[in-house]
């Protein structure tokens, strides 16, 4: 399938009580399907996933597929520290609306690099879906180099991209300048999206784009189309921003973004908490700058 463009990593809303909230977020896919998301992505990080039981994953796939009805791709997280038990997952689980898998460096365990490689291979083996690979070492403890990344991209069928959030930009136009020509490097990092399609990445997995899918996807898509000049300029608009959703992690300020425009309650699950006072006030502030009624 085609990652071109950009996805949006979802947040998952709870309420007061720290239940689910599924009307916000059948609210919130409407809002990025109808506001340019090019695919969602569902239970990755910033839907902070390893706080849901089983029973909440399932509901929540079932609800996000029902709202997309196929107008835009969906992507699932599927991760974790065992690979025999993911790839029993894969073999049978219900992924019927999903169109690929997203699965992240096994965390904790701390692999080598071969250990990295066969369990992705052992993944690719049984994946019912192409298989996007995720390379996150500020959460996994693990970075996934890119000679691991070019020998899974040339000798796996089923892996068909990599979302890149090392931060090691050498790193990611290495694999960018050695990758088969239908692999797919995608940005996991929103304030290096613009350099990094300027180098060759087809776009983005996106955590701002909750809150601003039109603004963010629009700039992914001048950039995408050589239009530098202009897709700077709403890069820079964004910068400040950028470096505040991640100032307490990821996704409390993403969700205080969204309770002040009014999306959701600010509440997330222990342990994480939402932003301090000062970095709740400060994202507040660049909003009105933007002109964003909150």
């Amino acid at each position: 399938m085609d990652l071109k463009g950009m996805g949006v990593a979802l947040i998952t809303p709870f309420k007061e009580d720290e239940s689910v909230d599924y009307d916000a977020l059948t609210r919130l896919v409407e809002y990025q399907v109808q506001n340019g998301t090019d695919y969602l992505v569902v239970l990755g990080t910033t839907g902070e996933t390893p706080t849901l039981t089983g029973d909440e994953k399932e509901e929540i796939v079932r609800r996000v597929v029902g709202q997309v009805r196929r107008r835009v791709p969906v992507v699932r997280g599927v991760g974790g520290n065992c690979t025999r038990a993911l790839a029993d997952t894969l073999k049978n689980g219900n992924f019927n609306g999903i169109h690929a898998i997203l699965s992240v460096v096994p965390y904790y365990n701390k692999p080598s690099q071969e250990g990295i490689y066969r369990h992705y291979r052992a993944l690719a083996e049984v994946t019912p879906l192409p298989l996007v690979l995720y390379n996150v070492p500020g959460r996994t403890g693990m970075n996934m180099t890119a000679q691991t990344t070019l020998r899974l991209a040339r000798e796996c069928e089923a892996v068909i991209a990599i979302k890149e959030a090392s931060g090691n930009i050498a790193q990611m136009d290495d694999i960018i300048k050695n990758k088969p020509a239908d692999f797919q490097v995608i940005s996991g990092d929103d304030g290096i999206t613009f350099p990094l399609i300027a180098l060759g990445a087809v776009g983005v997995i996106s955590v701002i784009g909750n809150a601003f899918p039109q603004e963010f996807s629009r700039m992914v898509r001048l950039a995408l189309a050589g239009d530098y000049e202009n897709a700077r300029v709403i890069h820079s608009r964004f910068a400040e921003l950028f470096e505040l959703l991640g100032v307490d992690g990821n996704p409390a300020g993403v969700k205080s973004m969204l309770s002040m425009m009014g999306f959701i309650e600010n509440r997330l699950r222990l342990p994480l908490v939402p932003t301090r006072i000062l970095t709740y006030e400060k994202i507040r502030e660049v909003l009105r700058k933007l002109n964003i009624t909150c």
